[in-house]
C-alpha cells in the first residue's frame, strides 16, 4: 500500500495547491461554523430570557402604578378631615346625617370611582349609630365575620385581600382617629379580573404567570399552554414554596420581579422548548451559511490553484509601499490577463489618489484656512472692547448705572467667550462668562428672577472646554423660569464643587419643570441651535462616555442640569 506522503508527492502541482488550500481553509471554516452555531443558540436563548424578564418588569411597573393609585385614593379618604369629623360626631337628626352623605361622603367617593374604572364600590363600616346609606355607609357588624376583620381592627395601615372566588380585590384600612369613640373601617372593592387582565397578553401563548402576596398565597394565576395534557401543579407548588427567590425548574425558564408598592412577587415561566423553537430557524440559516462558505472555499481553492503567484506577490509589495505613504511608485506588468488588468487598474488608482491628495485635498485645506481667517477677521475683539468701554464711559458720565453695568457684563462675556481663539479655558473664566450672561439676562428680565451662586473657589485653577455652562443657563431661563406658572419669584442657582477626581456643575431653576418623558429625551431629541445636546456630545468626545450631562426634573417644581467633567490642571 502506497504511503499518503508519496501519493501527495506524485500529484500534479495544481492538485497539490487545491488539496492543501482546501484542507487548510476547511479548519477555520468548521471551527467558525461550530462556534457560530453554539454562540448563536446561546445568545438567542439569553435574549429570549431577557425579553421574558423585561416583559414581566414592565407588567409589574404597570401593576405598581395601579396599586399606588388605589393606595393614594385610600389615603385621600382616610385623611379627609370632613369625613373623619362626620364619622366621629353624634347626630341629633336625620337631616344632618343626610347633609353628611350628600356633601361630604358621596361626592368624594363618586370622584374616586370616576377616576378608577376598576373600583366597583367604596364602603365605610362604622359602629357610629348612623343610618346605613346604600353600599357607601354600613354598620360595622356587617364585616365582623369577615376573615380580614381582625387584621383591619388591630392595624391602621392599608392592606389588600383577595376574595375566595378571586373575583374581588379589596383594599381595607381602619380610619384612625384618637379623638373619636367609634371605629370605622373603609373597604375599596376592586374588580380583580380587570386589574390583572393585562397579564394575559404578555405573549401569544406558551407561558404562565403567578402573583403571590407576602404570605406566599396565590393572588392571581394564569397559564396558556397549547400542549395537551399540560399540568402546572408541580410548577405552582415549587414557586409557592420558594417565593423569596427565583427557583430552578427543569425544562422551564422562570423569572420573577417584586412589586415596590406592596410586598408581592410576580413569576413568569415558559418552557425551554418554546424558547428554543425560535432558535431553530436561525440555526438552520447558520448551517446553510457554513455550507455556502465551504462551497466558496472549494471553488476558491480550485481557481487560486490556476493563478500565478509571483504577480500577486509583486502587487502585495506595491500595496505595502502605498500603505507606508509612498505614492511615487510605478507598477509595470506586460501580461494582459486578469492579474495584468488588476495591476493596471491599481496603477491608475495610485495616480488618481496622488492627484486627489496633491491637488484637491490640499486646495480644500488651503481654502478652509482662508475661510477661517476671513471669519476670524470679522471678529475684531479690540474694536468690540473699545466700543463697550466707550459706552461704559458715556453711561457713567450720564449717570446711567444700569447701562454701565450692562456694558461691563457684555465686555466680560465676549472676552471670555472669544477666549483668544482657544477652545480650552479655566473654570474661573468659564464661571465669569456664565455669571456675566446670567446677569445680562437678569437685567433684560428687569430682575424678575434671582441668581444664587454656590461656587467652590478651589476649582478655579482647573481647565475645561469653553462655552459649556452658558447654554445650560440659557436653557434654564428660556424654557424653565420664563414659563414658570407659580406666583413665587424665579430662582436660578449655579453651583460648582469638586467630587473626587471630577468637577460637578449644577444649574438649577424653579421654573415650569418637565415631564419624565421629555426629561428622558432632552439629550437625544433634535433641536435648533447650540443646545444642551451639543454640550453633552462635546464633553463625551473630549473626556469619554463616563462623563457628560444629565437632567432631572419635576413638573411644576423645576429642573436641575448636572454636568460632570474630569479634573485637569492647566499645562
Amino acid at each position: 500500500m502506497r504511503h499518503p506522503i508519496n501519493i501527495m508527492k506524485n500529484l500534479s502541482f495544481r492538485k497539490k495547491i487545491t488539496y492543501l488550500s482546501l484542507g487548510i481553509s476547511l479548519i477555520p471554516v468548521l471551527l467558525l461554523g461550530t462556534f457560530s452555531y453554539s454562540q448563536t443558540r446561546h445568545l438567542l436563548i439569553e435574549r429570549e430570557e431577557i425579553a421574558l424578564k423585561e416583559s414581566l418588569q414592565q407588567e409589574v411597573r404597570n401593576l405598581d402604578y395601579k396599586l399606588d393609585s388605589y393606595l393614594a385614593a385610600m389615603n385621600l379618604i382616610i385623611w379627609n378631615e370632613n369625613i373623619r369629623s362626620g364619622l366621629s360626631k353624634t347626630y341629633d337628626n336625620n337631616f344632618t346625617m343626610y347633609l353628611t352623605y350628600r356633601d361630604i361622603i358621596d361626592p368624594l367617593f363618586l370622584t374616586i370611582r370616576s377616576l378608577h374604572s376598576t373600583v366597583d364600590s367604596i364602603t365605610i363600616y362604622t359602629d357610629n349609630p348612623i343610618h346605613p346609606h346604600g353600599d357607601v355607609l354600613r354598620p360595622l357588624s356587617d364585616i365582623t365575620g369577615a376573615s380580614w376583620y381582625d387584621t383591619a381592627y388591630q392595624h391602621t395601615t392599608p392592606f389588600f385581600v383577595l376574595s375566595e372566588d378571586a373575583g374581588v380585590l379589596s383594599l381595607v384600612c381602619q380610619m384612625y382617629n384618637k379623638h373619636s369613640p367609634y371605629t370605622s373601617i373603609i373597604r375599596m372593592s376592586i374588580h380583580a379580573q380587570t386589574l390583572f387582565h393585562s397579564m394575559e397578553k404578555l405573549f401569544d401563548e406558551s407561558y404562565g404567570i403567578l402573583l403571590l402576596n407576602e404570605k406566599g398565597e396565590v393572588l392571581y394565576r394564569y397559564a396558556d399552554f397549547p400542549e395537551e395534557g399540560y399540568d402546572d401543579t408541580a410548577i405552582l407548588k415549587k414557586l409557592t414554596s420558594k417565593a423569596e427567590q427565583t427557583p430552578e425548574i427543569a425544562d422551564y425558564v422562570v423569572k420573577n420581579a417584586a412589586l415596590s408598592s406592596v410586598n408581592w412577587n410576580a413569576y413568569i415561566y415558559r418552557p425551554v422548548k418554546t424558547v428554543s423553537d425560535s432558535v431553530n430557524q436561525i440555526v438552520i440559516i447558520v448551517l446553510l451559511i457554513i455550507l455556502l462558505c465551504l462551497t466558496i472555499v472549494l471553488l476558491s481553492c480550485i481557481l487560486l490553484s490556476r493563478l500565478v503567484v509571483r504577480p500577486l506577490e509583486d502587487l502585495s509589495k506595491n500595496m505595502e509601499l502605498i500603505e507606508q505613504g509612498d505614492l511615487t511608485i510605478t507598477v509595470d506588468y506586460d501580461s494582459s490577463d486578469e492579474i495584468g488588468s488588476l495591476i493596471k487598474v491599481f496603477g491608475k488608482m495610485v495616480e488618481q489618489l496622488k492627484h486627489l491628495i496633491d491637488e484637491v485635498l490640499k486646495s480644500k485645506i488651503t481654502q478652509q484656512e482662508y475661510e477661517m481667517k476671513a471669519l476670524q477677521a470679522q471678529i475684531n475683539p479690540h474694536f468690540l472692547y473699545n466700543s463697550l468701554s466707550l459706552i461704559n464711559g458715556k453711561a457713567i458720565i450720564a449717570g446711567q448705572e444700569e447701562i454701565s453695568k450692562m456694558a461691563q457684563l457684555l465686555s466680560t462675556f465676549y472676552r471670555t467667550t472669544l477666549n483668544k481663539g482657544r477652545s480650552l479655558t479655566t473654570v474661573k473664566d468659564e464661571m465669569q462668562n456664565t455669571l456675566s450672561y446670567a446677569k445680562i439676562q437678569q437685567i433684560m428680565h428687569t430682575d424678575s428672577f434671582g441668581i444664587v451662586y454656590d461656587i467652590d473657589e478651589a476649582v478655579y485653577s482647573y481647565t475645561m472646554p469653553n462655552l459649556l455652562l452658558q447654554p445650560l443657563v440659557e436653557n434654564a431661563i428660556m424654557h424653565g423660569i420664563d414659563h414658570k406658572e407659580t406666583p413665587d419669584k424665579g430662582i436660578l442657582t449655579i453651583s460648582c464643587y469638586p467630587d473626587g477626581q471630577t468637577l460637578v456643575f449644577k444649574v438649577l431653576d424653579n421654573g415650569c419643570g418637565m415631564t419624565k418623558e421629555l426629561c428622558s429625551h432632552i439629550l437625544t431629541s433634535k433641536s435648533n441651535g447650540y443646545g444642551v445636546q451639543n454640550v453633552h456630545h462635546r464633553v463625551q468626545l473630549y473626556y469619554g462616555t463616563d462623563f457628560g450631562l444629565s437632567y432631572t426634573s419635576t413638573k411644576g417644581i423645576g429642573t436641575c442640569a448636572t454636568l460632570i467633567i474630569r479634573k485637569e490642571l492647566k499645562t
